[in-house]
């Protein structure tokens, strides 16, 4: 990847941060685990995914399916950044006179399917992935996972069907921040070796970093990974990316911050960007 390129989608990341800040003043959302796939989304919308507001219906766009519904700030960031809606509607998040809300809603462009409870969008996901087959379309589904939401047997169940019948064209990612609400996951129902299952499982997975731009490009440019096997793509993330005084704290799961602190959590924010670009620009030296 161009370091140009690299700029460009930090900045977006950064813009979408902003938004979650601003959404979590807002009557408050789901922000720690909304700020761990905002490089995951931004790299899905801006570079991988054919889609944009001018084909949302076009039979062969490719799909995104959050199934992670809390995350839907990062979703709706970036959806803003990208074009998708106005940077204004955001202010309407859980407004009555809009539907941005705590999860996602089709009535939102760019939005494919509602998501609240947990487990559901993997056999969504491969139901589009099936009738995509079916049409010899060149489709490419995604859909994101959170690592706590693997503990909903529904997904595996969706991986066994998915399987046999070969949807090499759907994507798994899980955004593995390794907390579930407000526990650690390996505290409360353990999930690793988290690969070995889902090869267990009849899948092809890749472990990555999911803050960095090149891994996630690196990874999802070399899909499909098998001609049969549905392919997984383990991010490692961290909650609360962005904001140390909040990253990694299980009390930081659903925040509803003054207007206030949310003005901290923003210098927090660019003094934290401001200082991870100066070391960088150290270790390049």
């Amino acid at each position: 990847m161009t370091n140009e390129k690299n700029n460009h989608l930090k900045s977006v990341a950064l813009k979408v941060r902003e938004h979650i800040i601003s959404m979590s003043v807002g009557g408050g959302c789901f922000i720690g685990a909304s700020l761990s796939c905002v490089e995951l989304m931004v790299y899905l919308y801006a570079e991988f995914l054919q889609i944009d507001k001018n084909n949302l219906s076009d039979p062969e766009r490719d799909y995104l399916f959050l199934s992670k519904g809390h995350d839907v700030p990062a979703l709706y960031g970036t959806l803003a950044e990208l074009g998708f809606i106005d940077n204004k509607r955001l202010e309407n998040h859980l407004k009555t006179n809009d539907s941005v809300y705590w999860h996602p809603n089709r009535s939102i462009p760019g939005v494919e399917f509602h998501a609240g409870s947990l487990g559901h969008l993997p056999a969504v996901a491969a139901g589009v992935a099936y009738d995509c087959k079916i049409k010899n379309q060149q489709n490419r589904i995604v859909v994101i996972t959170g690592d706590g939401e693997l503990n909903e047997g529904s997904v595996w169940e969706a991986l066994l069907v998915a399987n046999a019948y070969g949807l090499n064209n759907l994507t798994i990612i899980v955004d593995r921040n390794q907390f579930q609400a407000n526990i650690r996951t390996e505290d409360l129902i353990p999930l690793e070796p988290l690969a070995d299952k889902f090869e267990a499982f009849g899948c092809h997975v890749t472990r990555i970093d999911g803050h960095d731009f090149d891994a996630i490009e690196k990874a999802l440019k070399s899909l499909p990974y098998s001609n049969h096997k549905i392919n997984v793509v383990i991010a490692d993330t961290v909650r609360g990316k962005g904001l140390p005084s909040i990253e990694a704290r299980a009390d930081r799961w659903f925040c509803a911050f003054t207007p206030a602190e949310g003005q901290q959590l923003q210098n927090e924010l660019h003094t934290n960007i401001k200082a991870e670009i100066k070391s960088e620009t150290l270790i390049v030296r």
